[in-house]
């Protein structure tokens, strides 16, 4: 009988988890934090005039990863299990402007960049669960005590 053929000739081989694993991680990881150096941060100057603008911005960078691998008893036959494993993982970064920074004849000065459309969302969320707790306050009826 052929080599190939014969499934009692193919032992099972042990997952390489270890190597595979850390490389795919190394190598996710080190794209992720390489969205969070200084050049991400911080733009490259602009001179307008005697001005020099440089603009900052917020770099989030967040990663999550998930293995797992496992084999089963010893089947015989076709029924022989030989082990499976498996993982996953996602990630996003996230930038956006903070701030620019005006370099002037007259002196250094920041200048935030405020998102009104964050504040806005902000504002209503807020509203909105206070609205909430106070309907509920007035729908709950108190308790009664009993004995006095």
């Amino acid at each position: 009988m052929d080599e190939i053929s014969n499934p009692k000739s193919q032992r099972p081989q042990p997952l390489n988890v270890g190597t595979s694993v850390l490389h795919t991680i190394q190598t996710t990881m080190d794209k992720f934090l390489s969205a969070a150096t200084i050049d991400a941060v911080y733009g490259p100057p602009i001179r307008e005039g005697e001005n020099i603008v440089i603009p900052a911005a917020e770099v989030v960078s967040s990663a999550g990863f998930g293995l797992g691998a496992g084999s089963g008893s010893e089947g015989t036959g076709e029924n022989e299990n030989t082990g499976s494993g498996g993982g996953g993982g996602g990630g996003h970064v996230l930038s956006r402007p903070v701030a620019a920074i005006v370099i002037s004849p007259a002196g250094v000065r920041v200048e935030p960049i405020v998102d009104v459309t964050k504040i806005v969302l902000a504002t209503f969320t807020t509203l909105g669960f206070m609205v909430a707790t106070l309907v509920r306050m007035q729908n709950t009826k108190p308790r009664k005590l009993s004995g006095y």
